[in-house]
């Protein structure tokens, strides 16, 4: 009779195997350059500092009214937080994407187990944690406390972790497309936006009557997982042990929840083959459509740039970021301002500076296809056709929002006598800004990396984005002089009668002033043509 088969040994744990994996794709990523090494020792530094600040001010709290509703917001808003890092950072983790394992014979039960664990390993755990601990420290009295406190803290740090897991797992198909990358590019436009938010928030609190106005929100919030962990502390140093043990259960019943659904999409990711190549290729060729806007465009070279032009806009990334970041903050600017009412309407002018500037670098988007542009181009007048269809595709998207932007801080601030001033200064400023971009955009041009979410210039050419950008700026505000002088003396003398002329005026000579940049740029232009290629090709 054959043997019997050798027992199968025990399969070792996966979880040091992971961490291991963890501390060495941190360790080889530091080891790629010195740059990098240098940026995570500064962030690692930023980072702890912070979470050191805020364990103090946290400690400070203890004893205080109000020490409840601050810890249950900031857990609060510590899970937001997690929850949406995957999305805009999908490449900060490579253990974040799980189809990197679908090959290993792993099961995905243990394998969550031995993911989670190797997520603790890191400065986010380790802020979150200090967090915690402050929170903790501000809220317990009592030995009933401190035991919940035992439980809340781990049990705080757990769920953020699988909440951002859970979160990753879902949704790394989409991560990894090119959507996902364009969202992973306008990370940081949402975080300006959001400390925009943040800042008139804190400012409508102080004017509510400090954070006493926020305890309706936070006692909803402590209810929510994990913030009800910390609300569980607090209601234990009251003594409401029941209470404390619900709210516990409620974080203990999320964290299931969590880890179910991250196994679930591991399963799922695992063994689903990813249809989106055989679906693209199913799909028929997209035939060239001249159909919908690009019917209203001018014929010839005119019409074929600007339409290029907007492409690049809808559909490169780092020029679609620059777009909307723009368009944001050139809003939030001056309606914030107006809204808190310490604005004032020449706020406006900020709109047009931010989309005036889109008009800098123009052939650095184009990276190393611009040689095709400029096999086209062997006149100064071919150079002065493709720097004005630029500067009019530009003009499509700023010159109405302009002229939105300053309506709405005018409606917002009620002065309306303003508007025709305010109005024509933004246009002589735009027209300004055009004129100079197309002269920096032929001295001083520069590569945008495309293999970089974050990097907009290449290595080495710091020094000529500064001169193009800010060199650019100052130009453009002293083109606008005679505007502004006229300005402040129509208002310094009174004569509230002529001021609307300043519209037309402002119109008129932001149309002078950017005819004439384009046609000093123009052969500058034709004559840099080996130059601007090899600058425009570094990245």
């Amino acid at each position: 009779m054959p043997s019997a088969a050798p027992a199968t040994p025990a399969t070792a744990s996966l979880t040091p195997v992971l961490v291991r994996l963890k501390l060495s794709l941190l360790a080889n990523g530091l080891r790629q350059s010195s740059g990098r090494r240098a940026a995570f020792v500064a962030s690692a530094v930023v980072a702890l500092l912070i979470a050191a600040g805020q364990l103090i001010g946290l400690v400070l709290l203890r004893g205080e009214e109000s020490a409840a509703t601050v810890v249950v917001l900031l857990v609060g808003v510590l899970a937001v937080g997690w929850a949406f890092m995957p999305l805009f950072f999908p490449s900060g983790d490579e253990t974040l994407d799980p189809t990197r394992l679908v090959m290993l014979p792993l099961r995905p039960r243990p394998l969550v187990s031995a993911l989670l664990v190797a997520s603790l390993v890191g400065i986010g755990p380790l802020f979150t944690l200090c967090l915690a601990v402050g929170g903790a420290l501000a809220l317990v009295h009592g030995a009933g406390a401190v035991l919940v406190a035992v439980v809340a803290v781990p049990l705080t740090l757990l769920v953020c972790v699988a909440l951002a897991r859970a979160v990753a797992a879902a949704s790394i198909r989409l991560l990894t497309s090119r959507k996902g990358r364009d969202l992973a590019v306008l990370s940081g436009l949402v975080i300006a936006v959001g400390i925009q938010f943040a800042n008139f928030g804190a400012q409508r609190i102080g004017a509510a009557g400090g954070l006493s106005s926020l305890e309706p929100v936070a006692a909803i919030v402590r209810w929510i997982p994990p913030a009800s962990a910390a609300g569980a502390i607090d209601s234990a140093a009251s003594g409401s042990y029941g209470t404390a043990l619900a709210q516990l259960g409620l974080s203990v019943a999320a964290l299931g929840v969590l880890l179910y659904a991250w196994q679930h999409s591991l399963t799922r990711l695992m063994t689903t083959p990813d249809g989106s190549t055989l679906a693209a290729a199913s799909e028929p060729s997209r035939r060239a459509s001249s159909g919908g806007l690009h019917r209203l465009l001018p014929g010839g070279r005119t019409g074929t740039v600007m339409q290029r032009s907007l492409r690049y806009v809808w559909r490169d990334p780092k020029t679609k970021t620059a777009w909307v970041t723009a368009l944001v903050i050139g809003l939030i600017v001056p309606v914030f301002n107006a809204l808190q009412g310490t604005g004032s309407i020449y706020f406006s002018c900020f709109a047009a500076g931010m989309l005036g500037i889109q008009m800098y670098n123009q052939f650095g988007q184009d990276t190393s296809a611009f040689w095709m542009v400029a096999q086209t181009i062997s006149t100064p007048r071919d150079a002065y056709l493709e720097l004005r269809a630029r500067a009019l595709a530009l003009l499509l998207i700023t010159l109405p929002y302009t002229v939105l932007v300053t309506v709405v801080t005018a409606a917002i601030l009620g002065n309306w006598k303003a508007l025709p001033e305010a109005l024509g200064l933004a246009l002589a400023l735009l027209g300004a800004m055009l004129a100079t971009g197309a002269v920096a955009s032929a001295r001083f041009p520069y590569s945008i990396p495309q293999d970089s979410a974050y990097k907009n210039v290449a290595p080495g050419q710091g020094g000529l984005a500064w001169i193009s950008i800010f060199g650019g700026m100052i130009a453009s505000a002293l083109l606008c002089a005679p505007v502004i002088a006229l300005t402040i003396w129509l208002n310094a003398a009174n004569a509230e009668s002529a001021l609307w002329s300043l519209l037309p005026l402002g119109l008129a000579y932001g149309g002078a002033v950017a005819w004439g940049g384009l046609r000093v740029a123009a052969p500058q232009t034709a004559q840099r043509l080996p130059e601007i290629l090899t600058a425009v090709s570094k990245g």
